[in-house]
Formats: C-alpha cells, structure tokens, sequence
C-alpha cells in the first residue's frame, strides 16, 4: 500500500499513487486503441477522443456505483453531511466500481460511434482489450489505495494493510480489531474510532511519546490482494481478447468474449472479496457480473447471426 506516492516542491501537493495507475491505465488503452484503429484503416484520433469521453463517463458512473454499494459508509450518522457527501465525491481516496463506470460510458460511446460513423461491431471490438488494460492498472490503483480489499485469509501471501487504511478502519467499525486505546477517541455517539496520523502528529505533546510508533505497528486482519487478482486477470483477458481478434471472427464477437469471460470471472472474484449483499448473498457486483455474462453470450449469437448476413468479406481481423 502507497497511498501518497511524493509530493510536488514547493507547492505540497500530494500524488497519489491511486490517481497515477488510473492515468497509466488511461495513457496505455489509447496508445492501444490507437494501433488497433491504424490496422484497422481507422482515423485513430477518433479513439483519443472516445478515450477522454469514456474516461469522463466511466469515473462518474464508477463512482455512482462505488457510493451505491457502500451507501451506509457514505450516509454515516457519525459525521456531518458535508462530511459524507465530501468522502461521496473524492474519487481521489479510491472506490471505482467498474460495472459503474462501464454501464454509463457504454452508451456515450455508442452514441459517439454513431456521430462520427465508426462502425460500431468494430469500434467495440477494438475497445474490448483498451478497457481490461485499463482496469489492470485501475486495480493496481486499488491495492496501492487500500480499497476494494479481500476477505480475510491465512495464505502466505496475505496483505495486512496498515494502520488508519481503509480495510483497519472498517475491521475497528465491525469490531473486527481492537485499537490501543492510547490511538482510541469517542465519538458523540460513543462510538470507539481511531486517531488519523494527522491528529496524533498535532496532539502530540498530549499523547503519549510513543504514540506514533505505536500507530505505526498496527495492521488489518491479513486479507486476500482481492485488487491484485482483478488485475492479473484482466491483463490475462486483454492478452486473449487481442489473441481472439487477429483470427478472422464476426465484427463485435471479441467485444462480447471480453464480456462473458470478464463476467464470470469477477464473479468467482468476488467470493474472496467483502461487499455488501443486495439480492440474497450476492453482492451488487456478483449481480453485474451475472448480468455481464448473460449479454456477452447474447452478443455472442447475435453477432454471428449478423455476420451471417454480411460478406465474409466484412470479418473482422487485423491485416497481415
């Protein structure tokens, strides 16, 4: 975990390592889309410019969805509301739910093909490996944040995060961990919450000496590097997604392979995660993933019968 990466001289201002895997992310998708469009014959600016839609959309949604999920952390009664709606809108703490971001950047994309006439079944092809190299790094992101955590493990390569992260935190809100109490304060409605390192940096004449080493030896339960696994995945679905569109193939099919095996796989992902539950034991993520799946094998048969009606003259693969 590396929240803060450095910060600029002379202005302070913070780099966070969660913002630089997303602009990593970002920079390789469309260095990426930009080669695929090139082979394909396509003007590859019109991709650059998808990209900065996509990436507008896609944050909005996936931040709509993140604060969806976890409502109950974001309408703490703990704290004030400007409090809350503060913590709602800094994506820069994390928490980009990717079903979010794609639901709502989808359509803008859809709608962008069509006023610049880029063959759709093409242009989602060409953008199916952008987005699983995207959400790599965007869940490199995740791990260096300390958001979107496993659940608890003995493995020899469980991750405890440290002390005041994200997961230590909760674990202190759900009792799964008990603070020192020289780090513990009460809150109005006597509810134990732990000092940030900013407070115990300011009081430190009214702490005692060692509070900050003592701060500095406390970690989270050990937990699964859910976010690690997300993105050795999605790498390994970008790699068959670009092996799956060089071959001849209906236009629009590597699209929907990237929809079904990501589906499926972020829901067995999810059985090592910690999410709330909105439909019996399922977490609002295993649902899009469900979800995910069932379109991708829709759009799976739907594109072939499409292509059926086409010359095979129009199959979608990337010129010798």
């Amino acid at each position: 975990m590396l929240q803060e990466i450095f910060r600029i001289p002379y202005f302070n201002i913070p780099i966070y390592g969660y913002g630089v895997m997303l602009v990593v992310g970002f920079l390789t998708a469309i260095q990426l889309a930009k080669f695929l469009a090139r082979r394909a014959g396509l003007d590859p600016e019109l991709f650059v410019n998808a990209g900065l839609l996509a990436l507008v959309a896609g944050v909005a949604g996936a931040r709509l969805s993140h604060v969806l999920e976890n409502i109950g952390y974001y309408t703490n009664p703990n704290r004030s509301f400007a409090a809350n709606f503060f913590d709602a809108i800094n994506i820069r703490s994390g928490g980009l739910t990717y079903y979010g971001g794609f639901l709502l950047a989808f359509p803008a994309l859809i709608l962008y093909a069509r006023i610049k006439k880029i063959p759709i079944r093409l242009g989602m092809d060409i953008i199916a490996p952008c987005l699983m190299i995207g959400l790599g790094f965007g869940r490199i992101g995740c791990f260096l944040n300390g958001c979107c955590y496993g659940a608890t493990c003995n493995l020899p390569w469980a991750i405890s995060f440290p002390y005041y992260s994200i997961p230590y935190r909760e674990e202190v809100d759900e009792h799964k961990i008990t603070p020192p109490e020289e780090l513990q304060r009460l809150t109005v409605t006597g509810r134990i919450d732990v000092l940030s390192p900013a407070e115990i940096r300011a009081h430190a004449a009214e702490l005692p000496p060692d509070a900050a080493t003592l701060a500095a030896s406390q970690h989270s339960l050990p937990l699964h590097p859910a976010q690690l696994y997300s993105s050795f995945t999605a790498f390994l679905i970008a790699a068959l997604v670009l092996c799956y569109y060089t071959l001849p193939h209906a236009p629009g099919r590597a699209f929907a392979l990237m929809m079904m095996v990501e589906g499926f796989t972020r829901f067995l992902l999810e059985l090592l995660r910690v999410e709330p539950p909105v439909i019996g034991d399922f977490s609002l993520s295993m649902v899009l993933g469900l979800a995910l799946l069932g379109v991708g094998i829709i759009l799976w048969f739907t594109f072939g019968l499409l292509d059926r009606q086409d010359s095979p003259a129009n199959w979608a693969a990337l010129p010798a």
